[in-house]
């Protein structure tokens, strides 16, 4: 969550949704690893060529108000990518596609900063959801636990 991790995220994440030709109007995840993700993305993506808002899932719909699972900017019929911080076992992802499907908008696929190369990219990728990984345990150098 530094000012220079930020800045950093937001570029390779904004070029890896631009390579995986992607242009999703919203970007967003599983409250909270995919909060600072997204929302870095969103402000790199400010004067490019497909700029994109940010939004947020809820673990839980919230308990007083509205009751909203989703907070942010997605509305039905946009098109989303949901991020995550990390890809293990691909559940959270899944709960976001989930949540981001049943707010009536499209996932165009998931975008992880780091696989664990765990199954969770497999699993993603097995439920019909196309998966690109900014960088996985094997290219840092770090054996998978």
């Amino acid at each position: 969550m530094s000012a220079e991790g930020q800045v950093l995220i937001g570029r390779l994440g904004l070029a890896a949704i631009a390579a995986a030709g992607w242009r999703p109007k919203a970007i967003g995840g599983l409250t909270m690893g995919a909060d600072p993700v997204a929302y870095a993305i969103a402000a790199a993506s400010w004067g490019t060529a497909f700029t994109m808002d940010a939004f947020s899932v809820r673990k839980e719909p919230k308990g007083h108000g509205l009751g909203q699972l989703i907070e942010g900017n997605l509305r039905a019929g946009d098109e989303a990518v949901v991020v995550e911080d990390v890809i293990t076992s691909g559940g959270s992802a899944a709960k976001a596609i989930a949540a981001v499907e049943a707010a009536g908008a499209r996932v165009l696929g998931v975008l992880a900063v780091v696989d664990r190369q765990q199954g969770g990219k497999e699993r993603i990728v097995q439920d019909g959801h196309e998966v690109v990984s900014i960088t996985t345990t094997s290219e840092l150098g770090l054996v998978p636990t």
